[in-house]
């Protein structure tokens, strides 16, 4: 006979499992096993089944359950295993060979496994003891508040196990084991820093660098977002680690090499060949990995040591954007203005649209078709600027730039100033890339700037930055909603392009719905992709309906409410208003003073209210004095649930609660 509690509730003998009856008797059964050949307190017993008041019979029908759980043990040989289930006074106790419970067998297994001193003999040790669990522990027991603790407690030790588990197999190498091990874990734990940790080190080992550095930013937003907490030292220690690791050896990702050493015949049609003026010449730059003789001889411009270089060059662009289209105007835009430079001047270049059109995967999409023109290294930092949390200190993304860089942990200065200077003075002879994603201000960028005349900047952003633009000469890259034909094309990468073909008329429709918007479309797909039975003019259909729209536009984490979620809490409340009266237009076009009428402002106040807008590509100025909403940001801001909320707002947007958090075609949920 055996009594299980990791998992559904259950007593099994050499015949089968014996029937438990309802929540209640199971409970009382699993707190007498949780507390095994100790006498349980009936008002105990009450207290844990009845999580409000209990009923005045309450006492009759714990006895009934004692009474029907003793007759039922019996029937399945109770006795015959030295299990008894007995009355003492107010009290009952359940005698057995606590070995019978698959709880005291997991905590033995986990107990005599040593996964640093022994790792060969803890793994068969931890993989027995977690084969022990079936689901979630206490499954089938009553939803009170002393349950769902012991139930609590449970899972920490079954976490723990896994955490050792995954120890055990790096301690042997086993690096591939160690990340399948922890990474379901992960994902359904994603606030557990250790595991978080222990992940991050497994990927890193595996040569998956880039996925090891994306899961502690995501888990970085996710404190800072649900908890309003910064990364603990065992997350924060285990990320320095891989960026000092990187630093000192020169680690590149294990998918090969960058997809800038493509000779040209294989680069896609209409990519143009980058190249990088030095002494006024052009000619394309050797693509070296950042550890061979040409990337740190000292030979030529840009290619020499500084003080404090350590022989590596970091590599921290995240994956670079699954089923990326076109944009062939745009990823030239970048490569014109990063290399029609002005001697002397380091180039800056900011890529902004609105919010799921697809800046970051622009960005990242050049950075790596590129990347062999930087053979110093290419540094990213998610800025945070349209986030649920606070945008990113500049002192925290120097800290991670310079340690990138090799700068020994305590030689990185605590102040963003000082760590500013030595970042420029470190990489001032280096031809490195840098790029910042979803910054929400010039002031915020220009601290992170590298200012050497070989190293190149990327940023993106929903806002224009027109102070960087003054201050820095940065060149503007604007980005559109796509058109048909790109919106379908995008479609058919996601779907395959027979089912698009199948209904080009649907497609061209969706479109339209998506407003062009990647982001709409990758959801849209991710709509279908799960439907596989339906066609595209069903979801058209579903799409038509204005009320069903921008939660059908979501898939998990990713939605088109929430990116504009973002861009709004970034208004002021008299702009959040104004943008709730513009959704009130008929047509979605509009000029000032209609705007105006709609909003009950005066000219000048609605004016400038409308620039800012525009500048947060919430509105788009077509002409003079003529403005444009999409359908999209129309559904978002309509006032069908109280005002949309900005800075000091008190409103509620329309489409809170209807679809999933986080945004953006691009990676990490931004758009």
């Amino acid at each position: 006979m055996e009594f299980s509690l990791l998992g559904p509730i259950a007593v099994t003998t050499g015949s089968g499992e014996l029937s438990l009856g309802p929540a209640k008797r199971r409970s009382v059964l699993a707190l007498l096993l949780l507390q095994p050949n100790t006498t349980v307190p009936l008002e105990q017993l009450i207290d844990s089944l009845w999580e409000d008041a209990p009923p005045e019979h309450a006492r009759t029908v714990v006895q009934g359950h004692v009474s029907r759980l003793r007759a039922t043990l019996a029937e399945g040989g109770a006795q015959a295993h030295g299990i008894e289930l007995t009355t003492h006074g107010s009290a009952y106790l359940l005698r057995l060979p606590e070995e019978l419970i698959d709880a005291h067998r997991f905590g033995e297994l986990v107990s005599l496994a040593r996964p640093e001193a022994a790792p060969a003999d803890a793994v068969p040790l931890l993989r027995e003891a977690l084969g022990l669990w079936h689901g979630p522990a206490l499954t089938g027991t009553v939803t009170s508040p002393p349950f769902a603790a012991a139930a609590h407690a449970l899972e920490e030790r079954r976490l723990t196990a896994v955490e050792a588990l995954g120890r055990a197999h790096g301690t042997l190498g086993e690096h591939e084991q160690a990340a399948a091990v922890l990474y379901s874990a992960a994902v359904n734990h994603p606030l557990r820093e250790g595991l978080i940790a222990g992940l991050m080190r497994a990927l890193f080992r595996t040569g998956r660098q880039s996925d090891a550095l994306e899961w502690f930013h995501r888990t970085r937003r996710l404190l800072n977002e649900e908890l309003g907490v910064d990364p603990g030292e065992r997350l924060r220690g285990a990320y320095e680690e891989i960026l000092r690791a990187e630093a000192a050896h020169g680690r590149h990702p294990a998918a090969g090499p960058t997809r800038g050493s493509r000779d040209a015949e294989d680069r896609p049609a209409g990519t143009p060949v980058f190249h990088v003026k030095q002494g006024g010449e052009g000619q394309a730059p050797p693509v070296h990995g950042g550890t061979g003789p040409a990337a740190g001889s000292g030979h030529g411009p840009g290619t020499g040591t500084s003080t404090g270089r350590a022989g590596a060059a970091p590599r921290l662009l995240p994956r670079p954007p699954a089923r990326f289209l076109g944009r062939e105007a745009q990823l030239g835009a970048l490569t014109g203005a990063l290399t029609g430079r002005t001697p002397g001047e380091s180039p800056v270049t900011v890529v902004v649209g609105p919010a799921g059109v697809g800046k970051t995967a622009c960005a990242v999409q050049w950075a790596h078709l590129y990347a062999g023109a930087f053979p110093d290294g290419q540094l990213f930092a998610d800025l945070r600027g349209f986030g649920e949390g606070d945008e990113a200190p500049a002192a925290e993304i120097l800290r991670d730039f310079l340690l990138a860089l090799g700068t020994p942990q305590d030689r990185v200065p605590s102040s963003a100033q000082a760590a500013s200077a030595l970042f420029r003075s470190l990489v001032a002879e280096r031809r490195l890339l840098v790029v910042l994603d979803n910054a929400r201000s010039s002031a915020q960028v220009r601290p992170l700037l590298p200012g050497g005349q070989h190293c190149a900047t990327v940023v993106t952003s929903r806002s224009r930055l027109d102070g960087l633009v003054a201050t820095d000469c940065a060149r503007p890259v604007g980005l559109q909603a796509l058109g048909h034909e790109e919106g379908a094309a995008l479609l058919g990468a996601m779907l395959g392009t027979d089912r698009v073909a199948e209904d080009p008329a649907a497609a061209r429709e969706l479109v339209d719905l998506c407003d062009g918007l990647p982001l709409a479309l990758r959801a849209a797909a991710a709509q279908l992709t799960a439907r596989p039975r339906w066609r595209l003019a069903r979801l058209a259909a579903a799409l038509r309906d204005e009320r069903r729209r921008l939660a059908l536009l979501s898939a998990e984490d990713t939605g088109v409410a929430a990116a504009l979620r973002m861009s709004v809490a970034r208004l002021s409340a008299d702009d959040a208003r104004l943008l709730s009266a513009l959704a009130r237009s008929a047509d979605g076009h509009l000029n000032a003073s209609v705007a105006a009428a709609l909003a009950g402002y005066d000219q000048e106040r609605t004016q400038d209210g409308l620039d800012r807008l525009a500048e947060m590509h919430l509105v788009d100025e077509e002409a003079t004095d003529v403005y444009t909403i999409s359908t999209l940001t129309q559904l978002f801001a309509r006032d069908e649930r109280g005002q949309v909320r900005g800075r000091g707002g008190t409103g509620t947007s329309a489409t809170e609660g209807r679809s999933g958090s986080g945004a953006g075609e691009e990676p990490d949920g931004r758009g």
